[in-house]
């Protein structure tokens, strides 16, 4: 099969085995799958691929048809269309997967946007919803609002009766958060921009620990701090009075490790409470741009470059 393939921190197309359906797995012909933050460092050698996953085949989701059930796999039929995430591979022609990471695409959804859906919102559910516990009526900091996760949190947010306050650094961008449903701020990080929108009972933490002093600052009494990205830094410096003084709690995840029964119930999760408002057009995910497999390298250097609004998808 034809996958995207890493060498020596860079990122073109080759040729891997044909993965088969194992016991309780599909196999999926992938149609699109969403670069991620987490690809980009993995290229560079910065975030390897967890044990069971390959090695040099990036891609943390994947959206297709199944063309394959695995032993015991009865959840799904061939040409059924599936997406789901996965600690790797998820950008090449085939992957095996087990049934139970996997959700049913909406209609709503082209292959461009279904294979950019699955790790934005799982990350920013299970983020904002089963770590944070955001309610309705409380107000969100999302610190890297013109991202993925930050356009996925966003709306989440906004559909769940919540305030939210989105940060983004290019002033062009505020126009687009702002008609996802957040207030927008233009700053840079480590800014005290946000301030003035606060206090916050959650922060979502998307650019580094740059903002966390800004962040604990501008944190309402039992306020909740959530690092799901550290792109401009995980190392800081802070005063854990201001944390204690808030009787604040900071906390962080990554989802690409978690086991298999974690993956499965955040599955479910969204399949209830998020896939029936993508079908009704009340949630969706925004594409900046699309690149055939075969332009991988590319893909990757226009997401390094910054800039861009929402998700970069490979159509495979």
């Amino acid at each position: 099969m034809k996958a995207a393939i890493i060498d020596h921190e860079t990122v073109h197309p080759g040729a891997r085995d044909t993965p088969a359906a194992g016991s309780g797995e599909i196999l999926v012909r992938i149609r699109s799958a969403g670069i991620n933050g987490a690809d980009l460092l993995q290229r560079r050698g910065r975030y390897p691929a967890p044990p069971g996953s390959p090695a040099d085949i990036p891609g943390l989701e994947f959206a297709g048809e199944v063309v394959e059930c695995g032993l015991g796999a009865t959840r799904f039929a061939p040409g059924d269309r599936v997406m789901g995430i996965v600690g790797g591979g998820g950008q090449a022609e085939f992957i095996a997967v087990h049934e139970r990471v996997a959700m049913p695409v909406p209609a709503a959804l082209d292959w461009a946007q279904a294979g950019a859906f699955p790790e934005i919102y799982c990350t920013a559910y299970d983020a904002l919803f089963t770590q944070a516990q955001l309610q309705s009526g409380e107000r969100v900091l999302i610190n890297g609002g013109a991202g993925g996760v930050g356009t996925a949190a966003i709306q989440l947010a906004h559909l769940a009766g919540a305030f939210p306050v989105a940060t983004v650094r290019n002033e062009k961008m505020a126009a687009h958060v702002a008609r996802l449903g957040a207030v927008p701020v233009v700053a840079e990080a480590g800014s005290d921009a946000a301030a003035a929108s606060g206090p916050f009972d959650v922060v979502l933490e998307l650019v580094g620990a740059v903002n966390l002093n800004q962040s604990l600052r501008s944190l309402a009494h039992r306020g909740r701090i959530c690092f799901i990205g550290v792109g401009a830094g995980p190392k800081c410096e802070f005063n854990a009075l201001h944390l204690m003084a808030k009787r604040g709690r900071i906390h962080g995840s990554t989802l690409r490790s978690s086991p298999l029964e974690e993956k499965a119930l955040l599955a479910r999760e969204l399949e209830r409470h998020v896939l029936p408002h993508v079908d009704a057009g009340r949630l969706t995910v925004p594409v900046d741009r699309t690149f055939p497999l075969d332009e991988v390298h590319d893909a990757y250097e226009h997401f390094a470059a910054g800039g861009k609004f929402g998700k970069i998808s490979l159509l495979i």
